[in-house]
């Protein structure tokens, strides 16, 4: 393989290995603690971390509670548009 295949094939495993594991990346720990009712009440079906429960979030925003909320924007989850009084 050429120098220049070698480098190829390492830059598309490097962007490959990054979009793969960006789905799961774990909510923080205060996220999960404030969010465990809403996880109960909205999306309990899916698993924790899972580009489905994030999506499920983002699906019942204007249900989730204002501490969950909260701690998704804290955790740069959600824009602070998500905070507005409803």
């Amino acid at each position: 393989m050429k120098k220049s295949e070698t480098v190829l094939a390492a830059a598309v495993a490097a962007c490959a290995a990054f979009f793969l594991a960006a789905p799961a990346m774990a909510y923080s720990a205060k996220v999960r603690n404030a969010c465990a009712g809403d996880y109960q009440n909205f999306c309990a079906q899916y698993a924790p971390n899972s580009t489905e429960l994030r999506r499920c979030f983002e699906s019942n925003r204007k249900g989730l509670t204002r501490t969950c909320v909260t701690a998704l924007v804290d955790a740069g989850e959600v824009p602070a548009k998500y905070r507005k009084k409803r």
